[in-house]
């Protein structure tokens, strides 16, 4: 199990280069408000002075602390000839420079610290990764975090508070994190900000040791010794009380070695029923047992996350393709692809179908048997066609003879006015699958054919064409649309096999030439009658005769004859049977006409005017170019699928035996 923790810390170093967010590797978290004494507790675990010191807010970013433990200077000298030094730090900003000097290791943090927050007392996310090889370490990985703060100093924003907090809880809300919160023992536990931190995000306190820390400074009478036992605040995984160095300590540069001796002889003092059980020795021991633990339980879940990342990370490097080399082979597979597409989903045969709408050819079945069918079968033979309107056709078909008969001429002018009607939602059946056409081309782009987001000019270039072929074709399949209804106008056909009524209708006209003919007799004898009669005066018009003077048409009030009734009714007939047999016609041929000169003309013709357009030389280079952005995602991606490996790897070397 020893080999637990160096191997997370090669996790993490494996990861820092590609700064993998959704990797969460166990650590240590510290978390304590202002001077509540967390550097002098790190300092005590490392043995050395090394952090920055001062009032007020002095730790401003992120320190990721990994302490690694060696074998002394004369053992490795026999071994290797490596770092001069018994003890040194490295830093994950300064490649290759080692810090033997720990004084010096001071002043690189607060250089790297005022670096990004400021030279007052701003803070800043971004972490320090700081690497200390001892004899005198014990493994571990912790995460000092700026101390908790209420009020503002400095160049600090109003609202520190919040973000201190905010930057603790991204780190202590990992689940696989130990939080160690550092509290002193001069102050209330209940009023602690890093035990009410801790537990919002570890309300079982499962992950939370507590460490209380100057236990020397508490009012004469009083001590600890309840805390310290867990009958004030019980914590799950421990209390253990330490000793920090003074100021007067640190000021007179006491070794760290002198003041754990006078630590412990403190305990022993004050505390000797708990002196083997506090003291920064035991915490160290502590620390690194509840860390191996944590990670033995962690990597399970941890390998099989590296796992399932990996794939996915694969996956999106497949994606992303490989560098272009053969320009001309890349760009016909290209567009030979997406032509394939296109044709696939207007056939209904594209590999990704949608769900949530239709789309291609559906989309192009439902205009036609369903939306240009309905509004065929919505007009109305008869629509907007009076009887005042078939009166005044048939009277003007007469010209200033009375007609005997009803006109062929008058049924002929108001069924083509009839047919001319559907013309219109003709032409828009024609618009509605053009712009299905335009969409598919959005569709293959989106979804059928990855590999052309890669290269933007490439995608503009292809969507010009093809939006050119279908913008050439549109006029050409609306001019047959439009003679198709021309031809209809041009010879009306009544004998049509399904112009049934007609038969009907001549039937009608003879009876009434019958009964014109017998009129005609009646009539001669009532005129005989009438000469026998006195003559009337010219300004006096006998009861019961309609005489108009007036250079007006007689008007739309007045009632419609019986002759006029069923003269009106006769064309009505006929041109309702004929209308019918036309759009049965129309809503035949449209769809027909369509598919032939704009769907499958655009279908047999898109590939060779793709290759026709694009297949040239002078194009090439320039059609090919990546776009900066899949470029950069395919570096970043393929990186951290290196680093996924790498984990991988790592956590392989580690047998199931060696984690219990």
């Amino acid at each position: 199990m020893e080999t637990l923790i160096p191997t997370i810390n090669r996790l993490q170093e494996v990861f820092l280069t590609v700064g993998a967010e959704s990797i969460q590797l166990p650590q240590i978290v510290v978390v304590g408000s202002q001077s509540s004494g967390k550097s002098s507790v790190l300092e005590s675990l490392v043995g050395r002075d090394f952090l920055p010191r001062g009032s007020g807010i002095v730790t401003r970013r992120p320190l990721v602390l990994q302490l690694v433990n060696i074998a002394p200077l004369q053992e490795r000298q026999k071994i290797e000839n490596g770092v001069k030094a018994e003890e040194w730090g490295t830093f994950l900003h300064c490649k290759n420079q080692i810090f033997a000097d720990f004084q010096q290791i001071r002043r690189e943090i607060e250089t790297e610290t005022e670096r990004t927050s400021g030279e007052n007392k701003g803070i800043s996310p971004e972490p320090i990764y700081l690497k200390i090889f001892s004899p005198k370490v014990l493994n571990l990985t912790l995460v000092d975090l700026p101390g908790i703060t209420k009020v503002p100093v400095g160049d600090q924003p109003e609202d520190i508070e919040a973000q201190v907090q905010e930057m603790i809880l991204s780190f202590i809300s990992n689940p696989n994190s130990l939080i160690l919160a550092v509290s002193p023992a001069n102050s209330d536990l209940a009023t602690s900000d890093a035990l009410k931190l801790a537990r919002e995000v570890d309300p079982d306190g499962r992950r939370t040791l507590l460490v209380v820390s100057k236990l020397d400074l508490m009012d004469a009478g009083t001590d600890a010794l309840e805390v310290l036992l867990g009958r004030v605040i019980p914590v799950r995984l421990g209390i253990i009380g330490v000793v920090n160095r003074s100021q007067h300590d640190i000021n007179t540069q006491k070794r760290l070695e002198d003041s754990m001796r006078d630590e412990q002889a403190f305990l022993q003092r004050h505390y000797p029923s708990l002196a083997s059980r506090a003291g920064s020795r035991y915490l160290a021991k502590t620390l690194s047992r509840l860390l191996m633990h944590h990670i033995r339980d962690c990597l399970p879940e941890l390998k099989t996350r590296v796992t399932v990342l990996s794939a996915q990370y694969q996956t999106r490097l497949n994606s992303y393709g490989q560098p272009v080399e053969d320009h001309s082979a890349t760009l016909l597979q290209i567009v030979t692809k997406f032509a394939s597409d296109y044709c696939h989903t207007i056939e209904g045969t594209a590999r990704y179908i949608q769900t949530s709408e239709l789309c291609g050819g559906a989309r192009i079945c439902y205009i036609f048997h369903e939306t240009f069918g309905r509004t065929l079968q919505s007009i109305d033979p008869l629509g907007g066609l009076s009887e005042l309107d078939i009166l005044t056709a048939i009277r003007n078909a007469t010209g200033p003879r009375p007609a005997l008969f009803v006109p062929e001429v008058s049924f002929e002018l108001l069924a083509k006015r009839q047919i001319k009607r559907l013309e219109e939602p003709s032409l828009r059946c024609v618009e509605l699958v053009h712009e299905e056409l335009q969409r598919i081309i959005q569709h293959c782009s989106s979804y059928s054919t990855q590999e052309l987001l890669r290269f933007p000019k490439l995608h503009d270039s292809i969507v010009e064409v093809v939006t050119g072929l279908l913008r050439k074709r549109l006029p050409i399949t609306n001019e047959m649309v439009h003679n198709l209804v021309a031809i209809e106008l041009a010879y009306i056909n009544t004998k049509h096999p399904d112009f049934a009524d007609a038969a009907q209708v001549s039937a009608s006209v003879n009876s009434q030439q019958a009964e014109a003919l017998d009129g005609g007799k009646r009539w001669k004898n009532e005129k005989v009658a009438e000469e026998k009669a006195p003559p009337a005066g010219f300004g006096s018009p006998s009861k019961g005769q309609a005489i108009n003077f007036l250079d007006t048409a007689v008007p739309v009030s007045r009632k419609l004859s019986s002759r006029e009734q069923r003269d009106c009714e006769v064309i009505q007939r006929l041109i309702n049977c004929y209308f019918l047999i036309v759009r049965k016609s129309i809503q035949d041929s449209v769809p027909k006409t369509v598919m032939h000169f704009l769907v499958n003309f655009v279908k047999e013709h898109l590939q060779s005017e793709l290759v026709g357009q694009l297949y040239k030389q002078t194009l090439l280079q320039d059609l090919l170019i990546e776009s900066e952005d899949t470029a950069q995602q395919r570096t970043e991606v393929a990186q951290m699928l290196e680093a996924l490996k790498k984990a991988n790897n790592i956590i392989s070397e580690i047998r199931e035996t060696h984690l219990w």
